[in-house]
Order: C-alpha cells, then structure tokens, then sequence
C-alpha cells in the first residue's frame, strides 16, 4: 500500500507533471474582466453575532423564570461533600486537558500522516 503523500510533494509533483498550455492570452483576459471581490466588514458580522447572542441569551433568561434554576442549582452544589466537589473538579480538568492535548497534537502535520511517526 502506498504512504500518504503530503500537500507540498503532491502539488509540486501536479506543478511538474502538467505543462503549460499557451492560451494566446484568454485566461489574462477573463480574469480582467472578473468583477473585483467586495469585502463585507468584519465588524457587521460581530454585532450581527453578538446582538443575536444577546436575544437568545435574555430570551432563555426570561423563559427559564429569571434564572431561578441557576440559584436552586448553587444550593444544590453547595450540600455536597467538599471531597465529591474536588473530584468533580479534577474530573472536568482532566476532560479539558485531554481534549486540548487532542486537537493540539492533531494540528501538528507530522501526525496527518501516521506512517511518518517515529517511537
């Protein structure tokens, strides 16, 4: 079975293997005649974002009976043995920390390809 081959051997191999077709010019011509890209504000899309979060959030707060369930919940957590809350702490730490050792070690491009890896 062949290994798999990364993004830069496999377009410099598609850069290599395909020659250049003389067009006369067409290609130069259409792109000149593409209309430029309009940017939309990067602004907009935040306070769009932001505003909708907002209404949801005072929505659900309303609807929940003015965050009541939060309070009742804080009484609830504060009856627990202090040894159940530190396990529960540790436990949720450990969750987050595996999952951030997850996504930063599949960022990495060395482990895209398993073959690569070496113990």
């Amino acid at each position: 079975m062949n290994a798999m081959i990364d993004d830069e051997t496999l377009d410099r191999q598609l850069r290599e293997a395909a020659p250049y077709i003389d067009d006369e010019g067409f290609t130069a011509r259409v792109m000149a005649r593409l209309p430029a890209t309009r940017r939309e504000p990067q602004w907009l899309r935040a306070v769009i974002l932001l505003g909708v979060t907002a209404l949801g959030s005072g929505g659900a707060y309303l609807l929940s009976g003015g965050g009541r369930f939060v309070r009742e919940g804080m009484i609830q957590l504060s009856s627990f043995p202090i040894w159940l809350l530190l396990v529960l702490a540790f436990g949720c730490g450990l969750l987050v920390g595996a999952f951030a050792v997850i996504f930063a070690i599949r960022k990495t491009p060395e482990v895209r390809d398993v073959t690569q890896l070496r113990f």
